[in-house]
């Protein structure tokens, strides 16, 4: 079967997918596709474009079919699907949160978003609103992912992680120094990833909501 650069990207997902980032080179790709790595010269010059059309083949998960009217509502399930696609390839969250994504599917994201703001405050408030919902959106993601990856290398799942770690929170937490991080562990809600990512969305958006000139329809 000929090389494209459909095929080469969808053969980097697949080992990225497997093994991270790190399982991604271009002679990796090339024996998934029995190739020669020479061969892939002609479509891909680096492994940095490479990953820069791995990101870009993921935004086309990202975007739903139909948008929202409302801008709230837009921007909030731009998060969600951009969580479930990290979730599904958790490589991505090493690569957000860089410099913009320049190809078309990263692009229409982009666009999807500055639409939602349009019209509601002048370009730099939306453009500054962007920014935060993104900003918080990459930080939770990594914090997602981070701890996922956590219980693969440890072998434990968080509660027992908890279990294990408890006889030594409760040595520290004796000694009075943490009081505020003591009610947080005695009295918090211990919520799931998702809870907690929705949570903390909505809070930026009732944030975003009070910098908007034009209330909302």
């Amino acid at each position: 079967m000929p090389l494209d650069r459909e095929r080469i990207v969808a053969a980097a997902i697949a080992l990225a997918d497997e093994g991270g980032l790190e399982a991604v080179s271009l002679r990796k790709v090339a024996a998934r596709l029995n190739a020669g790595p020479m061969r892939l010269y002609g479509y891909i010059s680096t492994k940095q474009e490479l990953f820069d059309l791995m990101v870009d083949e993921v935004y086309a998960e990202i975007l739903p079919a139909v948008q929202p009217g409302d801008w709230r509502e837009s921007l909030r399930i731009l998060a969600h699907r951009t969580r479930q696609a990290a979730l599904r390839h958790v490589w991505l969250a090493d690569l957000l949160g860089g410099r913009p994504t320049l190809g078309p599917n990263g692009m229409a994201v982009t666009e999807a978003k500055l639409a939602a703001l349009d019209g509601f405050a002048d370009i730099d408030t939306v453009l500054r609103a962007v920014e935060t919902v993104s900003s918080y959106l990459t930080g939770a993601i990594r914090r997602e992912v981070a701890n996922l990856r956590a219980e693969r290398v440890t072998g434990l799942s968080k509660r027992e992680w908890q279990r294990a770690s408890g006889p030594h929170l409760t040595k520290m937490l004796a000694t009075g120094r943490f009081p505020a991080l003591t009610k947080a562990v005695h009295d918090g809600a211990d919520v799931d990833a998702e809870t907690s990512f929705a949570t903390g969305l909505d809070w930026v958006l009732d944030a975003v909501a009070a910098k908007l000139t034009r209330p909302p329809a």
